[in-house]
Formats: structure tokens, sequence, C-alpha cells
């Protein structure tokens, strides 16, 4: 054991000793603090990079949830983007949950609960536990259990975009000031991000809507048929708009209705040559009020007509007008999108609007182009008929006047008859020519009254009678390769079948469908009634199979064993 003096100094030793050491400690904290810190910063740095590459807007989103969950060390991270009305989640973007779980929650979240508080109140909300919160509800069957929690709002151009949620900081720590921070730099970096992607989608979109324009205009002053015009404005805005359904709609004249030229996409057929309503069709309202009208669900609408069904699996649905009410409404465009998918914003509706217009002015040139080729024929034929009448008519009579003076003088009788029927033959050309020229000036009084009216016109009229408005749909050139004698012929079976179901069936729907294609026209009425009984008259019937047979054709009905009865009625259109 030493003296008091040799411990005293052994003491003062060992102090400056645990001084260093501490000093060393805390030097070495602050040293990885440090490179800690400046890990991070890279990290935040390399982060913002990356989100910034991203033109996509999709890619963009899900970047910024990737970078989000590495910056902050979270297991789980999403990315929920609010609806313009900024009141739920419209688009839910996630990282850390697979498909499998994704399935067994069920449908993304809407907006309520944490997740909803972050909407109302767009500040950086962290928390210990989700499930101390106040706004906090539970969670839905199969969802990972989540304690520890981070909310940051993302801002574009001062306006909420959506918001950074994350959950579960691996360790079972709890996210800081500093996480939050990082997380808050992010979501500014993430703003500018989604605002070029938005920026650069929109540009793209305009590219292929004035593409489209060209497209539309370039096939119809080069004299494209009116179909394929149709057919082209239908798919180039289903494609662009993402659209399952395209439709265009052109008005039927003198009858009130709507007539479907072109359908492509989902359920097309069903849509070909449907008769439509001006008061209970999207279409017609588009028309009728030539402004575009959406629906969030067109297959259960109550504006729309529910018969015939025709838009199973579609929800989000957009018509509108091609033309404006001022030059006049030409038909109208109708895009429908499948069950679930986004509404058609105000911004795609208002473009849609601007390529119907352009369109509209194309047809609009088109005609104008036709009219002047048709006035300078009619000048041409104008001036042949003049030319006709004032130099060959004239000629051509002067010569008879001469053959038939000269007659008399001629002795020789075969001579002198010849010189007779050579002036008789001449008095037959000028009464020819005069024909032509008649023909040359006459004018078309109007195309008159088309099988196509005269349908819808039928239908109409018996829709008292049956308590319901049938449905129509028409398909093929009706007008165009039906004799005037064979559309006598179906207007009458046509007529006769409704009354029969009105008479007879007890139905309270009915369909009818007249199609051609060039050789046989074939009109097909189905009703939902009782069905034809075996013991029966069939007096109609059988007027009905005489009008066909007389024009070569035939008629069948059928009554199935659930009720109903379908008509088919058909005859040939062509001497084939």
């Amino acid at each position: 054991m030493g003296s008091p003096d040799q411990e005293s100094r052994e003491a003062r030793v060992r102090l400056p000793q645990l001084r260093l050491d501490e000093l060393l400690a805390e030097l070495q904290a602050r040293l990885d603090a440090a490179r800690g810190t400046r890990d991070r910063v890279h990290s935040l740095l390399e982060a913002v990079l990356s989100v910034g590459r991203e033109l996509e807007l999709e890619q963009a989103l899900y970047s910024i949830v990737e970078a989000a969950a590495v910056l902050v060390d979270a297991e789980y991270a999403a990315l929920g983007v609010i609806t313009s009305d900024g009141k739920a989640l419209s688009a839910f973007h996630t990282v850390g949950v697979s498909e499998e779980q994704i399935a067994e929650i069920g449908p993304f979240p809407q907006g309520h609960g944490i997740l909803g508080e972050l909407i109302r109140h767009p500040e950086p909300l962290r928390l210990a536990k989700i499930s101390q919160h106040p706004a906090s509800y539970g969670f839905p069957a199969h969802h990972p259990p989540m304690n520890s929690f981070l909310g940051v709002p993302i801002r574009v151009r001062e306006q909420v975009f959506g918001n950074l949620y994350l959950t579960e900081k691996r360790g079972g720590a709890q996210f800081d000031e500093e996480d939050e921070s990082v997380l808050s730099t992010l979501a500014v970096a993430a703003g500018v991000a989604i605002d070029n992607a938005r920026l650069y989608e929109e540009s793209r979109l305009r590219e292929r809507w004035l593409l489209a324009n060209a497209e539309v205009t370039h096939s119809l002053m080069s004299g494209g048929a009116r179909t394929d015009v149709l057919a082209l404005i239908a798919e180039r805005a289903g494609e662009i708009t993402g659209s399952a359904l395209a439709a265009v709609a052109l008005p039927m004249e003198d009858t009130g209705s709507l007539v479907v030229e072109i359908a492509v996409g989902l359920d097309s057929e069903v849509h070909q040559g449907l008769v439509l309503s001006m008061d209970h069709s999207l279409m017609g309202l588009a028309f009728s009020g030539a402004a575009p009208v959406t629906s969030a669900d067109v297959g259960n609408d109550g504006r729309i007509s529910p018969e015939p069904p025709r838009f199973g699996g579609l929800g989000p649905a957009a018509a509108v007008p091609i033309g404006t009410g001022e030059a006049g409404v030409r038909g109208v465009v109708l895009l429908a999108r499948e069950t679930g998918r986004q509404p058609f914003t105000a911004t795609e509706t208002r473009t849609l609007q601007d390529f119907a217009a352009q369109a509209a002015v194309a047809m609009e040139l088109a005609d104008r182009r036709r009219d002047a080729e048709e006035i300078a024929v009619l000048q041409d034929r104008d001036r042949i008929a003049r030319d006709l009448h004032d130099l060959a008519i004239q000629r051509l009579f002067a010569t008879g006047m001469t053959l038939q003076s000269a007659g008399r003088f001629i002795e020789h009788e075969e001579a002198a008859e010849r010189v007779v029927r050579a002036v008789d033959d001449l008095d037959e050309t000028i009464k020819i020519i005069r024909s032509t020229i008649f023909g040359l000036r006459a004018r078309d009084g109007g195309a008159g009254t088309g099988l196509r009216a005269r349908v819808v016109r039928a239908a109409g009229e018996a829709a008292p009678v049956l308590g319901f408005a049938p449905s129509v749909r028409m398909e093929g050139l009706v007008d165009t390769d039906v004799p005037r004698e064979t559309a006598d012929h179906v207007i009458a079976v046509l007529s006769e079948a409704l009354t029969n179901i009105a008479r007879h069936a007890r139905a309270d729907r009915a369909d009818v469908a007249l199609v051609t294609d060039g050789r046989e026209v074939r009109l097909t009425v189905t009703d939902n009634g009782v069905g034809i009984p075996a013991e029966g008259r069939r007096s109609g019937l059988l007027n009905m199979g005489e009008r066909a047979q007389q024009l070569g054709g035939e008629v069948n009905w059928t009554t199935p064993a659930g009720g109903g009865t379908t008509l088919e009625w058909r005859v040939p259109v062509t001497g084939e």
C-alpha cells in the first residue's frame, strides 16, 4: 500500500485519461452523426435527381414512393393522389405490400381515418402509434399491422396534389424530426417532378390530338367516305382517351332521333345502328343541349334509358357534340371507360370537345367543297343543255326542213320515201335531245322520306298503344339498297308485328332490328311477352308470310319456353 501522495498522483493521472476517453467517444459519435448526415444528404440528393428524371407521371409517382421509403427507412410507403374536389383519394401507389396482399385487403382506401386527417389538414403528421390518434378507426382484414406513422403533403403549384404516407420505421424505432425534414424536402422535389411529368404528358396528349385532327381532315378533304371518316373519329378519340367503347351518332331527318352510325370497342355490335331518343340517352342530351354531358356510371344513370341493355362492364362516360350551337351540331361522339376507371375530367372533356369541333369544321369544309363541285357540274350541265338547244336542235330542225322541202322535187318513189324516213328520224332525234336537255336541267326535289325515318316513325306511332317505346336498331344502307316497293312491305310488316305485340303479347319490352347487306333485307322484332299460343289465330302472320313470298323471301318466328317471341322477316333486295 502506497503513501497518500502517491495515491493522489495516480488519481490525477486517471482523471485526465477518463476525460480524454469521453472526449474521444463524443468526437467519434459526432463523426458518425456527421457521416450519417452526409450519407443521408447524398441519399436525398440522389432521390431528388432520380425523381426529377422521370417524365412519365405514373413512373414518377412510383419513384417518389420508393425514394421516400428508403430515405426514412420505412417498411411501408404509399402516395395517395387527391381528387379534384380535394375531399378523397382517386389513386393509391404503394411500396412494401405485395399484389397478393392488396388483393386480400380489397379496394384501395378512399381517404378516411388517418389518411383523411392529412387531406383535411395538409401539414406534416408524425405519430408513435396510429391507433392512439382520434381519427384512427382500425385497419381492414388482412392488412399488415402498422404503428409508427409519418405523413407529408405534396404540393404542385400551391395546390395539394396528394400525400406521402410512411409507416413502420425499421428496427422498431420512431420517426423523428430529421425524418420529417427529409421527407418534406423530398415532397417539394416530388411536386416539381409531378408538375414536369404533367406538362410533358399534356404536351404529348396535345400532339396526339393534333395528329388525329390532321388525319381526319386529310381523310375528309381527300374525298373519304363518310362512314370511314366517322370510324376514324371514333377510333382515334377512343385510343387517346383510353376508352373501351367509342361511338358516333348522327341525327335522322324529320324524326327527332339519333342513329348510331359507328361503334367500335366493347359490345360495339349492340350499339351499331341503334336509334336513340333525344331525352333518354347521353348522346341525345349532348346533341340537344349542344354541350358535353358526362356520367360517372353510364350503366346506372337515371337520365339514360336502360333499354336495350348496352353498357355492361362500362362506367365513366362522356358525350360531346360534333360542332357548336351556332354553326349547328352535326352529330355526337360517345366515349365510355370500363367500370372502375377514372371519370372524364373537365380538361379531358374540353380537349375532346375541341377535337370534335375541329372535326366539324373539316366536315363543313368538305361539304362546301362538294357543294362547289356539284354547282360546277350543274353549271356545266346547263351549258351543255343550252348548247344542245341553241345549236344542235336548231341545226337538226333546219336540216329536217331542208330535206322536207327537197323531198317535193324527188320523183323517184323509193328515194322520196327514204327522205321522209330521214325527216322522221330527225324528229325523233330532236325529241330525244329535248328529253336529255330536260334531264340535264332537272333538279332533285329532295331525297324524300327514307326507310330509316319511316321505321322510326312507325315505332314511335306504336308506342302509345304498346305502353312503352320499342328500341330500334338499323344497319347497312337501308335507304339506298332497299327498293321503294320492298320498303313499303317492311313498314307494313313492322306495323303488323307491333300491333300484335300490343294486342296479345302483354310485353313491356320490344326490340326492332332492320339490317341489309345489299343482297337481302332482314326485319327482326322481339318481345318479352307471353309468346304465341299454339291454338291462337295466325292471320297477321299469314299476311306477313304472303308479303315475303311475293318478294321471294320468308318469315319465321320462335317462342322460347321462357316466354317472348322473335319474328324474322327477310326478303332479297337484288335480282340474284
